[in-house]
């Protein structure tokens, strides 16, 4: 329990509004997407940075630890407060600065929903690509903190190659700027880059300065059915040596059919065991001989049906299906352990059968979908926890499919970062030098080990 001197103080930076300490008021905050559970000691909602700043001092000096939250919704646990203390919530600091239509640049706070604001950016022209999945509630400081993907990664890239510049607290405290608003820059290191993806562990972020692109004419999409995974795999790769780059190239395979065929009204022939989502978008006179060209690649290789969507409502219909996934899901089983693999994109048939023989060996359902354009693997390890046995078998289930996705060239986290889930498999990945090198640069910024403590090094 923190004292009641240090909560008066917090209720002097922010107000008592903004201060929470009543129990009801902490379990809110003491969850995310994967649904494990820390209370925090106290909840504050800072209004500016200058209140931040301010906190970061105060908790220095009493080695509070401080948990920055967004919109709650990571799939590792980087914001979960796992050593008690204060859950830092950014979702008052809501506010798009400006949109700079001449130089296609925004400046926006980190609270702002992702959503709200592609589409306010939408509304004069412009396009911010990026698109995760939790779109419609996660925040843009969330993203930059996990360098968040989305099916649109493919073509335009994630979340890193869109941030110019920031400002951000110190975990001491001090109120810093990196980058800025021009398009290049190489005075002194790339902090920008480096706070991209570091889970909260390195700073509170404050103000995002980020890049625009002129927004696509139309865009067209497509559903294809293969007879295996094989085939949409290498569709994917035809489609590429075709000069041809997507928007989006989407995969779900034979598992994830089935289970949308239980949970939506899809007629998807029996002989299906493989879906992709295709969609490309720029000058809408082109976008027709694209989805041509496309169809004529992917001819040869065991296509059982195309579809093509003719109005933003038959797209939307088409992107439904994509998004019924995660919620049929739960009729496999009741619990869902979602991991995000990526290997090289030629690999990812191979991958599929290598996990299929890791779910035959363990007894346990694993439905996989994601973004084949990149290689990014959902692997969805699906077990009831309330069976005695199914949770050791989902843990032995997920350190395989691991070590495989690094045995073929991959990474264990595309797009969901490090957490708590996934720090202990760390070292498979990385080696202890690298590690170390990670640990140290830590050390310098954060010397009390205030910020986001328990994330990314197990050891901590």
């Amino acid at each position: 329990m923190l004292n009641t001197e240090f909560i008066a103080k917090l209720r002097e930076i922010v107000g008592k509004e903004h201060v929470e300490t009543d129990k009801a008021d902490l379990i809110c905050y003491s969850y995310d997407a994967t649904q494990r559970k820390f209370l925090p000691d106290v909840v504050v909602h800072p209004g500016t940075p200058q209140e931040i700043s301010r906190i970061m001092q105060l908790v220095n000096e009493h080695k509070i630890p401080v948990f920055p939250r967004g919109a709650g919704s990571g799939f590792t646990g980087g914001s979960l407060p796992t050593k008690g203390g204060m859950v830092l919530v950014m979702t008052r600091l809501d506010r798009i600065l400006e949109i700079d239509e001449e130089n296609l640049v925004a400046t926006v706070e980190p609270g702002v929903v992702t959503e709200q604001f592609q589409q306010a950016v939408e509304k004069v022209g412009l396009f911010y690509p990026p698109d995760p999945a939790s779109l419609k509630f996660s925040t843009l400081g969330g993203n930059v903190a996990e360098c968040a993907g989305g099916p649109r990664c493919v073509k335009y890239g994630v979340t890193k190659d869109y941030i110019l510049g920031l400002e951000v607290v110190t975990p001491t405290g001090d109120i810093i700027k990196t980058g800025g608003q021009t398009m290049k820059g190489v005075v002194g290191y790339d902090l920008t880059k480096l706070m991209c993806g570091s889970e909260g562990t390195l700073a509170v972020i404050t103000k995002i300065i980020i890049k625009l692109l002129p927004l696509p004419e139309a865009k067209k999409t497509m559903l294809i059915l293969f007879d295996s995974i094989d085939g949409a795999a290498q569709a994917v790769s035809a489609i590429i040596r075709g000069k041809i780059i997507p928007t989006t190239l989407e995969f779900m395979d034979g598992r994830t059919i089935d289970c949308v065929r239980q949970a939506t009204d899809l007629q998807v022939p029996d002989d299906a065991q493989a879906v992709l989502i295709i969609e490309v978008d720029g000058d809408r006179e082109f976008l027709a001989k694209q989805v041509g060209k496309i169809s004529e690649i992917i001819k040869p290789l065991g296509v059982v049906e195309t579809r093509v969507a003719e109005t933003p409502e038959e797209s939307e219909a088409l992107w439904q299906i994509r998004r019924s996934v995660s919620a049929s899901l739960r009729k496999v089983n009741p619990d869902k352990f979602n991991e995000d693999i990526c290997v090289p994109r030629s690999k990812v048939p191979e991958m599929i059968r290598k996990i299929d023989v890791i779910a035959d060996r363990y007894d346990v359902p694993i439905v996989n979908f994601g973004h084949a354009g990149d290689g990014n693997i959902h692997v969805n390890v699906m077990i009831d926890s309330k069976i005695p046995g199914e949770q050791e078998k989902a843990d032995k289930a997920i350190k395989e499919v691991f070590r495989e996705a690094l045995a073929l060239g991959g990474t264990m986290s595309g797009e969901h970062g490090v957490g708590i889930m996934k720090a202990p498999f760390i070292s498979m990945e990385l080696t202890k030098t690298a590690i170390d090198y990670m640990k140290t640069i830590k050390k310098a910024l954060d010397p009390n080990n205030i910020l986001n403590p328990g994330k990314i090094f197990p050891s901590d």
